[in-house]
C-alpha cells in the first residue's frame, strides 16, 4: 500500500481513478514523471464514453452503512456481462483536469486492468470502501475480519463484499450472474479479505502485491525493523476524512527541507523528533505502526491470511520480484489459499516488476537492469485477461495457465511449476568464508586466519540504501548496483569465485548468521547480489555536442541487487518478545530474506553483503537494547559487530537451487 514518494500522491490518485488496477507509480519523484503516470496506455481507445454508461450509487450495507459504487455499464445490450469489482480506499472518483473528481458526467480514460477488458465488455465496479471518500461508516486499517470489538460504522469486508454483490445481481440489468474482483495493494488487500466465505456469484479474484500481514514482511516491518521511509512518505499524506467527502481533490507535498532524505531523518535522529514533524492529523494512522513495534494483537487481528478459508473463486495472486512494498503478500495468499481451499483453481504469477508495474509498464528494464522482452504486457494479455475470461465467460484460454508462472531474472525466461517454490529445487548453503569467499564448502576445522570478520557500526553514520540523493523511495532500489556499498569499511563483502556455469536459485533465501555485538542490539542486513563481469555488452554514450560529456555508462562489474532485507537483532528469538544481546557473546541469527528465482549466469559471480543499517529505508537501530520509539538521542552509540565464520560457527544462506541444465 506504501507510496513511498510525497510528490507522487496526486499520480496515484489520478493513476487509480484513471485505471484502478495500477496502483503503481515511478518513484523518481519527478513532475514529469508525475504526470507520466496519469495518462492511459498509449493505445487505449479515447471511446469509452461512447461504450459504456456510467451510473452512480449508494449501496445499503447490512448495518444501514452506504458505500458509493461507481459502475460502468455496456451501451451494448443485446447480450449479458460479468462484473468486474474493484474496491479502494484511494477514491472511486475520476482524476481529470488536474483535480479528483465525482459525478455521472466525469470519465476516466480507461477503465478496467487492462484495454483489453474494455474492448471486451465487462460491466465495471469501482467501490470506496467503507469509511474513505463517499462513503459511508469508519475505515479501520486492514480491517480485521474478526473483532470482538468492532466500534460503530466499522464492518467487515466479506460482508460487505456480499451485500454489494447481492444488490448489483438485482438492480443492474443484462449481468450474466457472475463477478470477479481484482486489485494491487491496499485493493489487494481487498480484494482477499472480499472473498472469504465469499458470494456464490463470485467466481474469479485477482489479489495483487495484495497487504497481507503489515509487519510480516508487506509494508510496515521487516524482520523486526520499521521501514522508515516509505511509511512516512504514505502517511504524510494518506489521513483519516471526515466522510463522505470527495476530498482532498489534490494532494499536497512534504516539505523535507533538505535535497536528501538521509540528511532530513539523520538529523533528527530519533522516532519522536520525525513524528514531531507531521501534523497531528498525519500522525494519527503512522504513530500506532510505530509505536506497536512487536508482533502483537494490533498486527495479528489484521492479518488477512489466517481467514482466507471458504473462498468459492479461482484465485491468481499476483506480484514482483521487485517490489518495494508488498514483496512478501503474493506468496502469503497463494500458500494460505491453497492450504484452506480446495477444489478451485490456486494459481501465482510473479515477475520482474516493481509494486504494481505490471498492471501499465512495459516491463523490459527496471533502471538499468534489461529483461529483453516486454514483460508486462505479455502478463496482461496472455496471462490476466485470460484467467477473468475463462471464470467469467468460459472462453477457454488458448494455453492452460499453470498453477505457477514466474518470470526468471537473469536468464530472462518465464517459467512454469506445478507448486511453489518449485519441487526440482534443493537446499544448499552458500557459507561465508576467510578472505571474503563464498562457496559451497563448509569452512574446515582446521582453516587458518581468526574465524570471524568485524566492522563498527555507527548509527550517525549510516549505510545509506542507494548511492545518491533523493526525498523518494526509487523503485530501482531493488536492482540498484550495490558498489558504492562495497566500499564502506561498515559492509561486509563476501563474494564467489567466477562461476563456471549458471547457479539458478528458486524459492526463499535464508540467512544463517553467527554473530556477536559489542552493543546490547543490533541489526543485520544482508544482501544478496549478481556481480556482473569485467567486460559487459551495451552501455549509452551520451551526445557530446561542444562540451564535455559525462562518461559512457556500462554494466561491466555492475553488481545488481537480487534480494535485500533487514534482521533486528533483538527479535532473533520470535517477534513478540524481544531479548537484548550480551556483549561480545556468539549468537545465532537465522532469518527469512524472502523469495528469488534467479539465475547467476556462467561469468558472473554471486556476492553476499553483510552491514547493520540500509537507511533511511530502515529505521535506525540505536544499538542499545530499549523500545525504539521512544529511545533518546544518548541511546544512539558505535558498536563493533563480528560475523563467524569457523567450523563450529558456519554462517552463510541457505537456498533452494535448481538443478543445471
Amino acid at each position: 500500500m506504501i507510496r513511498p514518494a510525497l510528490s507522487l500522491m496526486a499520480a496515484l490518485v489520478a493513476l487509480a481513478c484513471a485505471q484502478p488496477a495500477a496502483f503503481a507509480a515511478d518513484a523518481n519523484g519527478a513532475a514529469a514523471s508525475a504526470a507520466s503516470n496519469a495518462e492511459p496506455h498509449a493505445d487505449a481507445k479515447p471511446d469509452l464514453r461512447a461504450r459504456y454508461t456510467k451510473y452512480e450509487y449508494r449501496i445499503p450495507m447490512r448495518d444501514g452503512t452506504r458505500l458509493f459504487t461507481v459502475v460502468y455499464v455496456p451501451k451494448d445490450a443485446s447480450k449479458t456481462y460479468p462484473f468486474l469489482v474493484n474496491r479502494t480506499p484511494y477514491s472511486a472518483g475520476v482524476q481529470a483536469e488536474g483535480e479528483l473528481h465525482y459525478g455521472e458526467d466525469w470519465f476516466p480514460a480507461q477503465i478496467g486492468p487492462s484495454k483489453e477488458f474494455e474492448d471486451a465488455g465487462y460491466i465495471f465496479v469501482k467501490q470506496d470502501v467503507r469509511g474513505r471518500y463517499m462513503s459511508e461508516g469508519k475505515w479501520v486499517e486492514m480491517t480485521p475480519h474478526v473483532n470482538p470489538q468492532r466500534g460503530a460504522g466499522e464492518g467487515q469486508e466479506s460482508a460487505d463484499m456480499y451485500d454489494t454483490m447481492e444488490w448489483l445481481l438485482k438492480h443492474v440489468p443484462n449481468n450474466n450472474g457472475k463477478a470477479g474482483i481484482y486489485g494491487i495493494s491496499y485493493p489487494g488487500f481487498y480484494t482477499s479479505a472480499s472473498i472469504i466465505d465469499s458470494h456464490p456469484s463470485i467466481k474469479a479474484a485477482s489479489p495483487q502485491a495484495p497487504v497481507t500481514d503489515l509487519y510480516m514482511g508487506d509494508d510496515s516491518y521487516h524482520g523486526g525493523a520499521f521501514m522508515l521511509a516509505a511509511n512516512f512518505g504514505f502517511y504524510a499524506s494518506f489521513t483519516e476524512q471526515q466522510n463522505p467527502t470527495p476530498l482532498p481533490k489534490t494532494w499536497g507535498e512534504f516539505d523535507y527541507g533538505a535535497a536528501n532524505a538521509y540528511d532530513f531523518f539523520l538529523e533528527k535522529l530519533t522516532m519522536s523528533n520525525i513524528l514531531a514533524t507531521l501534523t497531528p492529523q498525519q500522525r494519527a494512522l503512522l504513530a500506532p505502526t510505530i509505536e506497536h513495534d512487536t508482533y502483537d494483537e494490533f498486527w495479528k487481528i489484521r492479518a488477512i491470511a489466517p481467514h482466507l478459508k471458504g473462498v468459492k473463486a479461482a484465485v491468481l495472486s499476483v506480484g514482483g520480484w521487485f517490489d518495494a512494498e508488498d514483496p512478501q503478500g503474493p506468496f502469503t495468499t497463494y500458500d494460505a489459499v491453497k492450504r484452506y481451499n480446495k477444489g478451485n483453481y490456486n494459481g501465482l504469477v510473479i515477475g520482474p516488476w516493481v509494486h504494481g508495474g505490471w498492471a501499465r509498464y512495459d516491463g523490459r528494464k527496471l533502471g538499468d537492469v534489461s529483461f529483453d522482452s516486454a514483460t508486462g504486457a505479455y502478463f496482461r494479455s496472455h496471462i490476466q485477461f485470460p484467467f477473468f475470461e475463462e471464470h467469467l465467460k468460459g472462453v477457454k484460454p488458448a494455453d492452460k495457465l499453470a498453477e505457477v508462472t514466474v518470470f526468471e531474472t537473469g536468464s530472462n525466461v518465464w517459467r512454469q511449476y506445478g507448486t511453489w517454490p518449485p519441487v526440482q529445487a534443493k537446499p544448499r548453503t552458500l557459507y561465508f568464508g576467510a578472505h571474503g569467499t563464498l562457496g559451497w564448502q563448509q569452512p574446515a576445522a582446521n582453516a587458518s586466519g581468526a574465524g570471524y570478520d568485524e566492522y563498527v557500526a555507527d548509527p550517525h553514520k549510516p549505510v545509506p540504501y542507494v548511492a545518491y540523493p533523493t526525498t523518494d523511495v526509487p523503485q530501482e532500489y531493488m536492482v540498484s548496483d550495490q558498489r558504492f556499498a562495497a566500499t564502506r569499511p561498515d559492509v561486509l563483502v563476501y563474494q564467489t569465485p567466477v562461476l563456471e556455469e549458471d547457479v539458478t536459485l528458486a524459492g526463499p533465501v535464508n540467512p544463517k548468521l553467527f554473530v556477536s555485538t559489542s552493543g546490547t542490539d543490533a541489526d543485520w542486513v544482508v544482501k544478496l547480489i549478481d556481480v556482473y563481469p569485467p567486460a559487459y555488452p551495451g552501455g549509452e554514450r551520451p551526445a557530446r555536442g561542444s562540451d564535455v560529456a559525462t562518461p559512457a555508462s556500462t554494466m561491466a562489474g555492475y553488481q545488481m541487487l537480487v534480494r535485500g532485507n533487514p534482521m533486528r537483532g533483538k527479535f532473533r528469538h520470535g517477534f513478540e518478545q524481544p531479548e537484548a544481546f550480551t556483549p561480545g557473546k556468539v549468537e545465532q541469527v537465522d532469518y527469512y530474506l524472502g523469495q528469488v528465482n534467479h539465475t547467476f549466469r556462467r561469468g558472473h559471480r554471486i556476492m553476499v553483503q553483510v552491514q547493520s543499517s540500509w537507511f533511511p529505508l530502515v529505521d535506525l537501530n540505536p544499538q542499545t537494547f530499549t523500545h525504539i520509539p521512544t529511545a533518546k538521542p544518548e541511546d544512539f552509540k558505535a558498536a563493533t559487530q563480528r560475523v563467524y565464520h569457523a567450523a563450529a560457527t558456519p554462517s552463510g544462506l541457505q537456498v533452494l537451487a535448481l538443478p543445471s541444465h
